[in-house]
């Protein structure tokens, strides 16, 4: 199946339903999603949740669109909604078949009809189709449906006392204005009637689940209706931002074509040939968007609830970008960042998809520099290196002379860092779940890997580099005494200062020193990378990537679930994430080789998310796992550094596909 068709016993219950969810995206950080027999379960549901120029965030526009067929007395209603002890419509009780590529289709077949539906949206525009295609047995059927819309942050519920919305109502759609301000428009080549309703308390169970808000109002304007003749008729409806009154059938067929054709084109440029490679290929485009306020390419780091992230847009540029050939929006992601670095630091996140950005990461900048040298490896170009370089420059000079956040080289050369700074940063209120300030040992494996990585591409460029040549050897004299722990053959993760001022060095075992053997440049024995592998394996692998810590400590947590704070303490303390996985990947063939037998096993491992992409987003890898068997999904159904790496391991380390 591989994320392509889910037959009708995974949608025959209300239960299985709505384990499965679908998302596509239209490259601007909007998009539609929902569970794969259509019934929302999360506030971040919707057929069109715009991400507009003129807002900070991203908007819930239409919700769903609920169909309903009526012949002689007889009424099926396809839609699904869960109210207070009540699910009601049911219409996956008619529901034969739902196909995920290249867009979202569902069957349904209720008496004498047969519906074929698919949602698809217009990329780089806030704008989302639904095409219908009905075959009737039955003479004087009559096709009547419903949108059911919104004008809210997709973060939160909504209730009519407090939004209202106003209606210019015309024969082939709508333009509606709410009152805070928002103002978008529906469209059709079936006929619009009038007729507002508010529907009261729809229920998320995710959300419920989550210990969040869980029930909202959600207002239906109208309907839009048409006879079905005896045969095949085929209808669209279009949610927009923008003006769509005029379209007509032939033009929807015309943008869906291109938008079919665009994503083909993402297949063909990467030259790949490999099933499990082009399902992953496929899952990446979502992803790749645009900054609204610089024009510029990022990376929405998941969905649903993500903004672009400077740590896992770096992690994830080779995977998503390079992989697939998009040089171009390499090179542009590369430039959004570098053009907000400051003090040395590139922006931890943008919130809300548009505010200031935050700076509080020690990696990203590290992370940066890798992802440049690897754009560099893919292209040869000598062009954008000279350009950036400066950057470069900028970043290692501010960690040598110390910068915010107490990010700063100490007299070793090893790099320490204030709190809540490395990629394990969950927070609840003002307690740090991992607070991890001190020297980490991930971060200064990448420090050393940034300082040769600088030195290679400064002498391809004619610069000065000496002095990286100096400070790489003064991190490698000194890393391997500070971080090596004899007593289990691994890397202490952190080294720190207690209050007392007495050093401390903890002896977690965690998959941050994974990164000391698998970066391009490294400082340890080949016996001591080979001990990090073995220990990794042990105690941290797993199928579905590696748990951030150790089921043998204290804090170790194998379930995230639950409440916030049941999920953030479990975060980081023992929850499964997939995107390590190719640092270990890249690690373990490193170390054992590259016989048939190394490959055979990671190619196995790497293809156990082959299931994966029928389970939880369909097509697309979640951002976490339960450390616990059976390693149940959570988090965001679709996460760009988990795709982007399992994606990238997969061609570049087992099918041996590189620069």
């Amino acid at each position: 199946m591989g994320g392509a068709s889910l037959g009708a016993d995974f949608l025959s219950t209300y239960e299985e339903g709505i384990k499965r969810e679908w998302v596509i995206g239209n490259g601007l950080g909007g998009y539609a999603s929902s569970t794969v027999i259509g019934a929302g379960t999360r506030t971040y549901h919707g057929l069109l949740v715009a991400a507009p120029e003129n807002s900070p965030g991203r908007l819930l526009v239409l919700s769903s669109l609920d169909e309903e067929i009526s012949v002689n007395e007889e009424i099926y209603k396809l839609a699904v909604h869960k109210y207070p002890e009540v699910i009601s419509p049911a219409g996956f009780n008619y529901l034969s078949e739902f196909v995920r590529n290249p867009f979202p289709h569902w069957v349904y077949q209720p008496g004498d009809f047969i519906v074929k539906k698919k949602v698809f949206m217009v990329h780089n525009s806030n704008t989302t189709f639904v095409l219908y295609e009905i075959t009737s047995r039955k003479e004087g059927a009559l096709l009547r449906i419903f949108p059911l819309v919104s004008s809210r942050d997709f973060n939160l519920t909504a209730r009519s006392a407090y939004i209202s919305f106003f209606q210019k109502a015309g024969q082939a759609g709508v333009e509606l204005a709410s009152s805070n301000g928002f103002t978008f428009s529906l469209s059709s080549n079936l006929q619009y009637h009038p007729e507002p309703v508010w529907h009261y308390n729809l229920e998320y169970d995710t959300e419920r689940q989550r210990g969040l808000n869980f029930q909202e109002d959600i207002f239906n304007p109208g309907y839009f209706e048409s006879e079905l003749k005896p045969g095949t008729s085929r209808f669209f409806i279009a949610a927009s931002t923008g003006d769509v009154s005029s379209l007509t059938l032939e033009q929807v067929d015309k943008l869906y074509i291109r938008e079919a054709n665009r994503q083909n084109l993402l297949a063909l440029d990467s030259k790949l040939i490999e099933p499990f490679a082009l399902k992953l290929l496929r899952a990446t485009d979502a992803f790749v968007v645009k900054n609204r306020s610089t024009g510029e390419n990022t990376v929405i780091a998941g969905y649903h609830w993500y903004s672009d992230w400077g740590r896992d847009a770096m992690i994830s540029l080779p995977g998503l970008f390079l992989i697939p050939y998009r040089f171009e929006e390499a090179r542009s992601a590369l430039n959004n960042f570098a053009r907000y670095c400051r003090r040395g630091l590139i922006p931890n996140t943008f919130p809300a998809f548009g505010g200031d950005p935050v700076y509080n990461t020690v990696d990203a900048p590290l992370w940066f520099i890798h992802a440049l040298d690897r754009y560099f490896a893919y292209t040869q170009d000598f062009l954008f290196l000279s350009d950036i370089w400066d950057t470069v420059g900028e970043i290692l000079d501010n960690y040598c002379q110390g910068t915010d956040f107490g990010i700063g080289m100490d007299s070793d050369y090893l790099i320490q860092q204030g709190p809540q700074l490395t990629w394990m940063d969950a927070k609840i209120g003002e307690w740090a779940v991992t607070p991890r300030a001190g020297k980490a040992c991930e971060v200064n494996a990448l420090w050393y890997n940034a300082l040769k990585t600088a030195s290679y591409l400064g002498t391809l460029l004619g610069e000065d580099i000496s002095s990286y040549e100096t400070l790489a050897a003064g991190v490698a004299s000194n890393f391997e005494d500070s971080f090596w722990n004899p007593e289990i053959d691994c890397l202490f993760d952190l080294i720190y200062r207690d209050e007392a001022g007495n050093q401390v060095k903890d002896p977690a075992i965690r998959p941050n020193q994974i990164f000391a053997v698998s970066l391009p440049y490294t400082m340890l024995s080949p016996e001591k990378e080979k001990a990090i592998v073995d220990r990794v394996e042990k105690d941290l692998l797993t199928p579905f990537g590696l748990k951030s810590l150790s089921s043998d400590h204290p804090l170790y947590k194998g379930q995230y679930r639950g409440d916030a704070m049941n999920r953030d303490t479990a975060y980081h303390n023992g929850t499964v994430w997939p995107w390590l996985l190719g640092a270990y990947v890249k690690a373990y063939l490193k170390i054992h080789g590259n016989s048939n037998s190394s490959l055979e096993y990671m190619r196995a491992l790497l293809e156990g998310f082959d299931s994966h992409l029928d389970t939880a987003g369909i097509g697309t890898i979640s951002e976490v796992f339960d450390g616990d068997y059976p390693h149940s999904p959570g988090g965001t159904i679709a996460q760009a550094w988990s795709v982007a790496e399992i994606l990238r391991a997969y061609v570049e380390d087992v099918l041996g596909i590189k620069p």
